[in-house]
């Protein structure tokens, strides 16, 4: 994957964790700020989701196939995301859900 950096790519990186984890838009943005590691989550999770966005639908078993992989890697980075936000306290279990 291609890492993002630029500042679209940062805001996009925020709009993919923000979006799974809304009641913790304000923790997704300060741990953004301060923690390399997670702001590399968040972008990889945004690069994950147009990846999968852009699959081919011609070749439907290969696409099918790819679609698994991509959804996989962005069900365990989101996993990971709410696990650094249950850390810090800004996101608990059942109070608003991931997709």
């Amino acid at each position: 994957m291609t890492k993002i950096n630029d500042l679209t790519g940062k805001g996009q990186a925020f709009s993919a964790a923000a979006g799974r984890f809304p009641q913790a838009e304000f923790t997704v943005r300060r741990l953004m700020r301060t923690s390399e590691d997670f702001c590399d989550l968040c972008c990889e999770l945004a690069e994950a989701e147009h990846a999968l966005a852009r699959l081919p639908q011609s070749a439907r078993e290969l696409s099918e196939e790819r679609q698994r992989e991509w959804q996989e890697l962005i069900d365990c980075l989101v996993a990971e995301i709410g696990d650094a936000l249950v850390e810090q306290g800004g996101w608990r279990p059942g109070s608003g859900n991931p997709d």
